[in-house]
């Protein structure tokens, strides 16, 4: 946005997208919708492609977590992470990807986690989501690289959010010591990572993950 894009915003809460669509000001478009859903994602591919007359930048960033060991692991549980992580990814780009192709340019931005690399225990299904986005972010890009197309993954570690503001003093101090510069990343700086991605700089980059840990996992 702040590059000067009109942006579409997706997202379940309406009441968030709102607030959010308030901070940044104009050129923002609301589209929420359930990516469990699967006629929902269809739908929501059109109706974005359809109101903002094209779709140059897709930025996949939903995700969801269902934690537990995996020997008490239920079916629904790996489900749902899955649908939402990984099958929803698939479907909304597939969605945008025919436009993209007959435009003949396009930027497709995934974002995963670092432990979709090094795994972690109690998120099989979180961890094969992640992982699953990779594969598929590196196997799309070899199929429409032709077409001008990038497809390439963010990789997050800790990054200050809610979530991580809920952990405790011991929680936290274990979490710095294995981050080399001993701090949690920021939205902003994963948001970096994004732009570039979607630049014309980065149009000869495309197949890769971009990790952004503090160097938590030097992968």
């Amino acid at each position: 946005h702040a590059q000067g894009a009109v942006v579409g915003l997706h997202g379940t809460r309406v009441e968030k997208l709102e607030t959010l669509a308030a901070e940044l000001g104009e050129r923002v478009k609301l589209f929420p919708a359930n990516l469990s859903n699967r006629d929902e994602v269809k739908a929501l591919g059109q109706k974005v492609e359809a109101d903002l007359e094209g779709v140059d930048i897709l930025v996949n960033n939903a995700g969801i977590t269902k934690d537990g060991l995996f020997v008490r692991m239920a079916d629904a549980d790996w489900d749902s992470v899955l649908e939402v992580n990984l099958t929803a990814v698939f479907r909304l780009t597939r969605e945008l990807t025919h436009p993209m192709m007959r435009r003949r340019h396009g930027r497709i931005i995934n974002i995963t986690s670092v432990v979709g690399v090094t795994g972690n225990p109690g998120q099989t299904n979180y961890c094969a989501s992640k992982a699953g986005m990779i594969g598929f972010s590196k196997s799309l890009a070899q199929e429409i690289a032709t077409r001008n197309i990038t497809v390439n993954c963010v990789a997050p570690g800790f990054i200050e959010s809610a979530m991580t503001d809920k952990l405790n003093d011991k929680q936290k101090e274990a979490i710095m010591a294995a981050i080399p510069t001993r701090r949690m990343g920021t939205s902003a700086e994963v948001a970096s990572a994004v732009a570039y991605l979607a630049s014309n700089e980065a149009a000869y980059v495309t197949g890769q993950t971009i990790h952004v840990n503090g160097g938590m996992a030097m992968i």
